[in-house]
């Protein structure tokens, strides 16, 4: 039978379950995918433990998670733009942690061949929020861009893409993940007590825009140190989501002018150890879920590409 993550109340990682569900099957415009990866998000956390519940009230069971990359297993009618054994790329809210999810088709992206599946799941959430970040702050080449949780999920990707910009960006992590910030030509900076003067050091001739991805009074300290509030953004909607947007990224990523850290890779039935992991805070790029196993991976995909009668 085919899993899928879900939780019955709120609280905390100790009330996901891994259960036993039937395997959907795709109606007309949609598909199925067999999930390969599926990615862990703090927000996601958020939801679990009710703190959205006014905007996003859970309807038990519940499923988890949000960004996925899979092989297509079955297509509804109407399907065109796919075939069976594709690798996508996709966005479902409350969804993705399971072995089967069905998806419009319109709402997929596929996912290039040189691309690792763990590298390619991120990409439609922390990657369309580190974008979207960016592109709200307006970098221009030669601007200073301070980047907070830099070593993050989203932070990692939106230094990148403010380097891509030719932005001087400066990293906020904690102190050892300061090697890490270097090898992505980022400025490190530690986080916690004095690090507006510690930024005031790093930018002499100021900062231009503040890309505040782990809260905790950093859109303060940008506005204290002069950031016009136009250029504070702290973490971007993620309702600018959209296929197109996705194949962007998965293209720079196959030309390696971008990267996509991945901290742990978890199997799905250790998914309360992820997101006990994800909000510590304190991550190294991406944390995600394994659904097949790497070396099952070629099999799984020979098999659904095979004609069958």
């Amino acid at each position: 039978m085919p899993r899928a993550v879900k939780f019955s109340r709120y609280g905390g990682p100790e009330v996901l379950e891994v259960v036993e569900v039937p395997r959907p099957k795709a109606g007309p415009g949609e598909v199925l995918v067999r999930v390969v990866v599926a990615g862990v998000n703090p927000g996601e956390a958020g939801i679990r433990q009710g703190v959205f519940a006014d905007m996003w009230p859970a309807v038990f069971p519940e499923g988890q998670g949000n960004d996925f990359a899979g092989l297509v297993a079955e297509l509804g009618d109407g399907v065109a733009d796919f075939a069976v054994g594709d690798e996508v790329i996709g966005y479902l809210p409350r969804r993705a942690q399971a072995d089967y999810v069905v998806s419009p088709a319109d709402v997929l992206a596929p996912k290039p061949a040189d691309i690792g599946w763990e590298a390619a799941a991120p990409l439609s959430a922390v990657g369309v929020t580190a974008r979207a970040a960016v592109d709200a702050v307006a970098i221009g080449s030669g601007d200073t861009v301070v980047v907070s949780g830099a070593a993050g999920g989203v932070g990692s990707l939106a230094v990148q893409l403010a380097r891509l910009r030719g932005a001087r960006v400066i990293g906020t992590a904690g102190p050892h993940n300061a090697g890490f910030l270097r090898s992505l030509g980022v400025v490190p900076v530690a986080h916690g007590p004095g690090l507006a003067d510690r930024l005031k050091a790093a930018a002499p001739d100021g900062i231009d825009a503040f890309i505040d991805t782990f809260g905790q009074g950093n859109v303060d300290i940008a506005i204290e140190l002069g950031v016009a509030r136009h250029g504070v953004r702290s973490r971007a909607q993620e309702d600018v989501f959209t296929p197109q947007l996705v194949a962007e990224l998965a293209e720079l990523v196959s030309k390696w002018l971008l990267t996509v850290p991945v901290g742990e890779v978890y199997p799905l039935e250790q998914v309360q150890e992820a997101y006990r992991q994800v909000q510590r805070r304190h991550t190294r790029g991406k944390i995600v879920l394994s659904l097949v196993p790497p070396d099952e991976r070629p099999a799984l995909a020979a098999e659904l590409r095979t004609p069958h009668s």
